[in-house]
């Protein structure tokens, strides 16, 4: 995103929340370190997630300071709501000298005047360094008053019209690669050829790079939950399942679906229907109100019901944020213990799955679930029936 793809005044609202949220907490000035979240604050999109990078966010409104890597300065000046950018860069340019970026981080904490002040720290699981995180601790001393990681998703986990609308865009684009994917699906094409049609197909109606690898297995390899296309050839008789994510602007939605080239066998069928029957139960739960494990608890009854539970490898759902790499995922995830409840206008995503290593045999539905306040909208329009070519 940028400071374009939506209204100031949704911006001026987010803001608004957040600070709102800060007050409740007892913060007076919030480090911004994850990507979506500074997407959310100031529209950054910037390729800078990899390296160290943070918004300086005080309660009170007014100019908000920015830093990133020297390289991302241009572009965050032009296409973000940040009033002062900032670059550090490790090696020497012209008159400037090195500077690491938690040294530039903690001289403009100084200038600022920022230390002294309750100060919540995002310690996000894959943008921050440990020993970035340790150096700035050491920095804030007695002003850290907390971890604040999921002050920001916790605000912004209920989506707004606009929002949503780039939310159904992407839901559309997955939608047509997936139909990219049923037809480009031949005897003796390689995995990797197939998931090459389906990359064309989402850059050209519009998609972002996804955030996360496109997951694509056969035959044998859909034992595997998380398997990547490689050079195997297609042959009759494969099982097949892939997951992939579109997203439009930074949001993201994903989908999966189960196929097999040629007649599948009655146990393809048998392991198919339980994981449709556990998504459709899942699904059939979510409304508004609902504590989020009550549709994982739906889902592990059916799998477990069908003699399947120590094959269920992964995540009954979790919500959807906008995708930076390596993840598009938010912190409510629907298993046991989880302390969210379900709020319309929430999208989750529902993938239960079933993987049998010793049976070499698996499948994976995904579909992104919109809340609402009687039940669920299902975003993806494409069949979520066994697929046979």
């Amino acid at each position: 995103m940028s400071k374009y793809d939506f209204e100031l005044t949704e911006f001026q609202q987010r803001q608004a929340k957040v600070r709102k949220a800060m007050e409740q907490q007892g913060i007076e000035l919030l480090l911004v370190i994850h990507p979506v979240n500074l997407n959310y604050l100031i529209g950054w999109r910037g390729k800078a997630y990899q390296e160290f990078q943070v918004l300086f966010f005080p309660i009170e409104p007014g100019p908000l300071a920015f830093l990133t890597r020297i390289s991302e300065v241009p572009e965050a000046q032009d296409l973000t709501l940040a009033d002062e950018v900032y670059g550090w860069a490790s090696w020497g340019y012209g008159s400037r000298k090195p500077e690491e970026p938690v040294d530039a981080f903690k001289r403009i904490m100084s200038e600022k005047k920022y230390l002294g002040r309750r100060i919540g720290l995002e310690v996000p699981d894959y943008y921050l360094a440990p020993h970035q995180y340790i150096k700035i601790k050491e920095i804030l001393g007695e002003s850290l008053v907390t971890e604040a990681t999921h002050l920001i998703e916790d605000v912004k986990m209920v989506k707004s019209p606009a929002e949503l609308a780039y939310i159904r865009k992407a839901a559309y684009i997955a939608d047509k690669a997936m139909e990219t994917c049923v037809e480009a699906i031949v005897e003796g094409k390689t995995e990797l050829e197939v998931v090459g049609e389906m990359h064309r197909t989402l850059m050209a109606l519009g998609s972002d790079t996804p955030a996360s690898p496109m997951n694509f297995v056969s035959g044998e390899r859909t034992a595997y939950p998380h398997g990547m296309p490689t050079e195997r050839k297609l042959r009759k008789g494969d099982f097949i399942h892939n997951e992939y994510g579109a997203a439009y602007r930074r949001y993201t939605t994903t989908i999966g679906r189960v196929m097999c080239l040629g007649q599948p066998t009655r146990r393809m069928k048998e392991i198919y229907q339980a994981v449709r029957d556990a998504c459709d139960s899942a699904i059939g739960e979510i409304k508004h109100g609902v504590p989020a494990p009550l549709p994982h608890q739906a889902a592990k009854k059916l799998i477990e019901k069908a003699g399947l539970g120590q094959y269920r490898l992964h995540l009954t759902g979790y919500g959807l944020a906008p995708g930076f790499p390596p993840m598009w995922l938010e912190a409510m995830e629907m298993e046991d213990g989880n302390p969210y409840t379900l709020e319309a206008g929430m999208v989750v995503s529902i993938e239960p799955p079933v993987h049998i290593h010793e049976e070499k045999l698996g499948a994976r539905i995904i579909d992104n679930v919109l809340v609402k306040e009687s039940g669920a909208e299902i975003l993806s329009k494409f069949s979520r029936d066994l697929i046979v070519l």
